[in-house]
């Protein structure tokens, strides 16, 4: 969780800094618009990889409920004589 975090601060930084280096603005205003961007991209990740891992967890609680229901699904061994 804490890399997913530090990962999307870094990625908002970094896309809000290139955006505003590449329009021109002054550089106070692109290190503020940067921090902003850093904190957003920061809980946007953390917002999608609570997302994937709640939708992971439930595929599995699914799967193990699915193997369970149906023991018989599975073929016995053929044993030769």
């Amino acid at each position: 969780m804490k890399f997913v975090f530090l990962a999307g601060g870094f990625a908002g930084f970094v896309l809000a800094g290139v955006a505003g280096l590449s329009a021109d603005r002054a550089f106070d205003l692109v290190l503020r618009d940067a921090a902003f961007g850093c904190l957003a991209g920061a809980l946007l990740f953390r917002w999608f990889w609570s997302v994937l891992v709640k939708a992971m967890t439930d595929t599995l609680i699914a799967r193990r409920a699915a193997a369970s229901a149906t023991p018989d699904a599975v073929p016995a061994p053929v044993r030769s004589k």
